[in-house]
């Protein structure tokens, strides 16, 4: 049958109508249940298109749009979705609940059913009290400071206590600290030393302690790095390198651990309004020991305005950080209960687009595109110099 242009023409409009609904509603599929199988999936969407074209061409107009409507909703019906398990007063461990994503896990967490043990690095302080007025008598809440091996030692023995003989199901490492934001020069090895210290090998040696307890379960070990784990950026030397440190302990974890039975997954986040960044109090305290670790040509050559300017970054933070952190929350839950949990989580606005820029982009562009992000006012009193 040979079809008038403007048949044809509207045949057309249909068909990529019936598309863009059919599209639409498999991605949103796709989002709200997180399907596992990306690359199945996607060969599914070309098979798709294939046939579209194939009904366009060699099929009567409307006989050719009800076959691919019916295939196109058999896809969406039967597109796959993430097995979740039961909460079942799953047993998990959180650090770092004193503030921030530990706190709100914590919460969020017992309110779902789990039995949550909540590790704070004061017992007494605010973060503590809060969770004992708004949280269950299934939550517990232990002191530790991760890097106390005696104490890290004291929690697995009441862990072990409280259990009864039961199975703790996670492991949260989110303990942590950014430190002082400063060009990685300029930083004293103090802070280089303490970012590692809490970073990551407080939490490798709490998930080495808690793995047997883990393999008996056969179940989650979670940790919590950073976006700056994942990509290079400006004045975080310290921080970024002991969260990618954590990434990579977590995937080699990962690799390992699967033979276990226990399922590893490590989350970066964006930028999240929580008080790692600490205060103008801290920020001073931590300036002055900068400027006294300097050694007189480093200072010089930097300058005291440009040194002085390195607080922008801190002061700035929570403009640019969201107050929602259900992003985290639900990729956290997603990690303790799919079937088949994603190794990688990028939750919270621009994570993944700033690591997909990374990845595949000239490392040129992307040392302009993040330089001008973090950009500062000011620049190192000896550039300005040579400049002029």
């Amino acid at each position: 049958m040979v079809l008038y242009h403007s048949e044809a023409d509207d045949s057309l409009l249909i068909y990529a109508g019936a598309t863009l609904l059919s599209g639409g509603t498999i991605l949103y599929r796709v989002k709200k249940s997180r399907v596992q199988a990306a690359i199945p999936f996607f060969c599914g969407i070309l098979l798709l298109l294939a046939l579209e074209i194939l009904c366009f061409a060699t099929l009567r107009n409307y006989l050719g749009l009800s076959l691919f409507s019916l295939v196109c909703l058999a896809f969406c019906v039967y597109t796959p979705t993430q097995a979740m398990l039961p909460v079942d007063r799953r047993a998990v461990l959180i650090t770092g609940s004193d503030s921030g994503i530990g706190h709100e896990l914590a919460k969020f967490l017992d309110r779902l059913g789990f039995t949550v043990f909540a590790t704070v690095l004061d017992e007494k302080g605010p973060g503590a009290e809060a969770l004992k007025k708004s949280c269950s008598e299934r939550l517990s809440i232990l002191q530790m400071d991760i890097t106390n091996s005696a104490q890290i030692q004291e929690v697995y023995r009441t862990v072990q206590r409280k259990l009864q003989n039961g199975d703790l199901w996670g492991l949260i490492n989110n303990a942590g600290i950014m430190g002082y934001t400063a060009d990685g020069e300029l930083l004293p090895m103090r802070s280089y030393k303490q970012c590692m210290d809490v970073n990551f090998f407080g939490p490798v040696e709490l998930s080495k302690t808690f793995l047997p307890l883990l393999r008996k379960s056969k179940g989650r070990l979670i940790n919590i790095s950073s976006m700056a784990g994942g990509i290079p950026m400006p004045r975080l030397a310290a921080y970024g390198s002991s969260k990618a440190a954590l990434s990579m302990f977590s995937g080699v974890m990962r690799q390992e651990l699967s033979s276990w039975g226990i399922k590893v997954a490590v989350v970066h986040p964006s930028g999240f309004r929580t008080c790692i960044q600490g205060n103008p109090e801290i920020w001073n305290k931590e300036e002055q020991n900068l400027f006294e670790s300097l050694a007189p040509d480093v200072r010089r050559d930097y300058g005291d305005d440009y040194i002085c300017s390195m607080k922008t970054l801190l002061m700035h933070m929570p403009s640019f950080s969201a107050s929602d952190f259900s992003p985290v929350l639900h990729d956290v839950l997603h990690a303790l209960l799919a079937m088949r949990p994603y190794g990688l989580y990028t939750p919270g606005k621009n994570a993944y687009k700033y690591l997909l820029i990374f990845c595949y982009s000239p490392l040129w562009f992307y040392d302009f595109f993040i330089g001008r992000c973090m950009s500062l006012p000011s620049m190192p009193s000896a550039l300005r110099v040579a400049k002029n």
